[in-house]
């Protein structure tokens, strides 16, 4: 092959590397397809999607080490792009603009949060007082007036691994302790389902109080999820605790840029993207989550849930990474099946 030959053969190969990036995405909402087809219309930069559970993404990606062609990792919650940075799959993140317009502490110098995620509770007004409750905190769902009162997923469940972490990453080690055995005396029934099905245990007057991500309360309200859900998110009223103190535990869906990334510049472009404006308000009213900048409300039903409350502006997401494991063993040495 003659010297032009493999100039020619390498600038196509150029060409069609830099309009291209690649996407591994543990998300499932069709609305971020469109979002991303959006993104190829005003940029010529086609997005390809790669999409599956953490876990076995994240797997991959180790195994194909060099030669994996992954641009971008999403993620949902802060302890899985905090792992995915202490195993080396992401390079750091140059961008000024990236992060001028993402918090501190929802990032870290290789991930940035793009959406953000309230883990409240929900209760029955017909069997509690809204009154009697309105200044209640994460740390009180330990307290013995509570036995048989709460509905919660499994142990296994990274939300509630990162909550705790929260708790861990406030309070101490001992008081965690403490707390989760209290907490696990107060469930009103062996955790099992996602956290819709802890608001429908509330719904139907099984469970005093639910403790679920606020997007799944909205996908029951919007109808997605069929009427008899509707009717019973109809049923039930948003409690954010912690206003008192350091504000309602809030996690993030973010992204970072692999550290083989063929793409890096692409993979910039589309982050930048999706921090714009109309990026978020596209993400935010399709997938109930808050916006990760304020210039974007939320959603018209999450902000019937209650935009104005106090978010937890002071304990950095990195520690839900930090925390995780040790979130974790304390959970199963509870009995939190």
């Amino acid at each position: 092959m003659s010297f032009l030959s493999i100039f020619i053969l390498f600038f196509s190969l150029q060409t069609l590397s830099a309009n291209e990036v690649n996407l591994f995405t543990t998300r499932h909402y069709e609305s971020d397809l469109k979002l991303y087809n959006e993104f190829s219309e005003q940029t010529g930069i086609k997005v390809n999607v790669i999409s599956g559970k953490s876990k076995p993404l994240e797997k991959r990606i180790i195994e194909e080490g060099r030669s994996c062609e992954g641009d971008v990792f999403f993620l949902a919650d802060a302890g899985r792009l905090v792992s995915a940075q202490e195993k080396g799959l992401f390079k750091r993140i140059g961008s000024l603009s990236i992060k001028k317009k993402v918090p501190k502490q929802f990032r870290s110098s290789h991930w940035v949060g793009i959406t953000k995620r309230a883990r409240i509770i929900f209760f029955n007004p017909e069997f509690t007082k809204y009154e009697d409750i309105k200044d209640l905190s994460y740390d009180d769902l330990s307290n013995p007036q509570y036995r048989n009162s709460i509905a919660i997923r499994q142990s296994n469940n990274v939300y509630n691994q990162s909550l705790v972490s929260s708790i861990i990453e406030n309070k101490g080690l001992n008081f965690t302790k403490n707390w989760l055995n209290g907490l696990v005396k107060n469930f009103s029934r062996q955790p099992t389902g996602n956290d819709r099905a802890q608001i429908l245990s509330v719904a139907a007057g099984e469970s005093k109080f639910a403790i679920a991500n606020t997007y799944y309360y909205a996908l029951m309200a919007s109808g997605q999820k069929g009427e008899g859900q509707k009717k019973a998110s109809e049923k039930v009223k948003p409690l954010f605790p912690n206003q008192n103190n350091r504000g309602t535990h809030m996690n993030i869906s973010g992204v970072g840029i692999l550290t083989h990334s063929p793409n890096t510049e692409n993979a910039i472009k589309f982050i930048e993207f999706l921090l714009t404006s109309k990026a978020q308000k596209h993400i935010v009213n399709n997938t109930y989550e808050y916006p990760i900048i304020d210039a974007v409300q939320p959603s018209e039903l999450i902000q019937k849930l209650g935009s104005n409350f106090k978010q937890d502006n002071t304990t950095n997401v990195l520690s839900y990474g930090k925390w995780q494991k040790k979130a974790f063993e304390l959970m199963r040495q509870a009995k939190w099946n």
